[in-house]
């Protein structure tokens, strides 16, 4: 197996050269250096509208901090104290066969992450642009070189995320083309529901130790990717690659795609449905019926349960009062439905263990916050899911005790959320959900890695709220990782807020002569903004 890994040369010539996945495009613009050393990041006006993941809303440029000469600051870790705080990069940073998308504008926007006490950046490696070739052999990690080569340049860690998934969210990301072929081939080895729809982002759990990658099991081809990731970077575990997410599902999350397919940027907020209609998945079902001597059972999973976008009590199975999934039977498919999803998470988390683990990196895994129909006694969200956590019943133990198992940490995404901004009338309760979640963790010794969930936006208060949850005084939250750079994140009615943040955040950790001021370099919006189109965040 061939993996390509350029040197520090040639991956500054990868990060120069650019390039992009067919057809999507990041959304920043070209980045110029302007003046005595200021430098400006450009955002493409041409990606204004409804990007699922916001990073071109706007013409506007970004003017960052300039360069000194100064002495190097002290390390993050005396930054930051007891949480790393990392910043998410945009989703598809690393474009196919070497190039880095807008390497300056990623550039300018590392070493203004610097300056503010960021500890490091999450690298997003996605196993399509990792083999971006039809040949299962073969990996190209000459981008991902150049985004590393970029973050040590700049004094910053990284956390590299495995991605196994593919997304059909802009920017559209696919599974592997020999991957593709086979799911063409066999569509039953990617998830299904009731109504026959293919699910093109995961491959079904059933199918991890089954050969239908052309003779290969899916579970030997992940252990490639990671095996040819930890080969290709050896030079960088413990210095500047500091952690390792491994993929464990749909958006890299540990759940079913209980989503619609291809749902987009809106929010979902239905009860989803349950995913076990590939023909591996009923075969399964069908043979614990039969040993439970039950085998009517497994014919199929709940007939009353709602559709994707139907509220709970819209059909029978997750009413409140009377539901069946209070009834033996559910009791019996929702136990063997969450048992495939843990027995999932526990090969892959096994594997990235068996490989990294003798490495100075932390390994994690991430679980999803479903926190809508929370104030339900189902939980229709979390059961669709693959977690059986309803009224009286933890479901959260056997996953938490899982990582603690693989020795993984738990990377749980929702610490910006409050309770009181959701709609009533979806009965979201993220705040509780997050705290049960977190017991687990405590429960079983598993470190926690937070998330937000989206960029904080005005007036609410989530930036608040995640230093509430990720507090020094809080020792479960190891650290926590802001999703994600992009546009939106550099923009006049994002970016001072994240700047004020950052700065409450390292304040107390940092002496009078690090902090920075107007004088020494801080980011603040430019006195003299233009127009909507030319609006600026410069250095004053």
């Amino acid at each position: 197996m061939e993996a390509v890994l350029t040197g520090p040369k040639a991956a500054a010539a990868a990060a120069a050269k650019g390039g992009a996945f067919p057809a999507r495009r990041l959304g920043f613009g070209e980045s110029v250096r302007v003046g005595s050393g200021i430098w400006r990041v450009g955002f493409d006006a041409a990606m204004r509208r409804n990007r699922a993941i916001r990073v071109g809303a706007g013409g506007f440029r970004a003017a960052l901090v300039k360069e000194t000469n100064e002495s190097p600051r002290k390390t993050n870790s005396a930054l930051t104290g007891p949480v790393e705080l990392f910043v998410g990069l945009p989703m598809d940073v690393a474009s196919a066969h070497g190039g880095v998308n807008h390497a300056k504008a990623i550039a300018a926007g590392l070493r203004a992450l610097k300056l503010l006490g960021a500890y490091g950046v999450e690298l997003p490696i996605f196993w399509a642009a990792a083999q971006p070739d039809s040949d299962p052999a073969q990996f190209d990690w000459a981008s991902h070189a150049a985004l590393v080569e970029m973050a040590r340049a700049a004094g910053l860690r990284i956390r590299a995320t495995l991605c196994l998934h593919g997304s059909h969210r802009r920017p559209g990301v696919p599974l592997p083309e020999w991957v593709a072929r086979a799911a063409a081939a066999d569509p039953d080895i990617l998830f299904t529901d009731r109504y026959g729809r293919h699910h093109e982002e995961y491959l079904s759990f059933a199918v991890d130790e089954l050969p239908v990658l052309g003779g290969r099991r899916p579970v030997e081809a992940f252990e490639d990717f990671f095996r040819s990731f930890r080969s290709a970077f050896a030079d960088f575990f413990g210095s500047t690659i500091t952690g390792i997410t491994v993929s464990l599902g749909p958006n890299g999350e540990l759940r079913y795609p209980s989503f619609p397919p291809a749902t987009g940027g809106h929010q979902f907020t239905g009860v989803g449905e349950f995913q076990c209609y590939d023909k591996y998945m009923l075969a399964q079902l069908k043979q614990h019926a039969e040993q439970s001597g039950q085998p009517l059972w497994g014919l199929s999973g709940p007939h009353d349960a709602p559709g994707y976008n139907q509220s709970p009590d819209s059909a029978n199975f997750f009413r409140d009062h009377g539901g069946s999934w209070e009834t033996p039977y559910a009791d019996f498919f929702l136990s063997w439905y969450s048992q495939q999803l843990v027995n999932h998470g526990d090969r892959i988390l096994s594997i990235a263990s068996n490989i990294f683990g003798e490495l100075p990196v932390e390994i994690s895994g991430k679980v999803p916050l479903l926190h809508w129909w929370r104030g339900t006694r189902s939980h229709p969200a979390e059961l669709t899911a693959g977690f059986y956590n309803t009224d009286g019943r933890n479901g959260y133990d056997a996953v938490a005790k899982m990582f603690a198992r693989n020795s993984c940490a738990m990377v749980i995404p929702g610490m910006d959320l409050l309770d009181r901004e959701q709609p009533r009338e979806l009965r979201c309760s993220p705040e509780s959900l997050l705290s049960e979640i977190v017991g687990s963790c405590g429960k079983h010794g598993v470190k926690v890695l937070g998330e937000n969930s989206s960029l904080v936006r005005a007036p609410a208060g989530g930036f608040d709220q995640i230093k509430a949850n990720i507090s020094a005084g809080n020792s479960k939250v190891k650290s926590f990782t802001y999703n994600r750079m992009g546009a939106e994140f550099f923009s006049p009615e994002h970016w001072p807020q994240f700047t004020a943040f950052m700065r409450s955040m390292v304040h107390e950790e940092m002496d009078s002569d690090d902090l920075p001021s107007n004088e020494k370099g801080m980011l603040s919006p430019s006195a003299g903004s233009a127009s909507q189109k030319e609006r600026e965040m410069q250095a004053v």
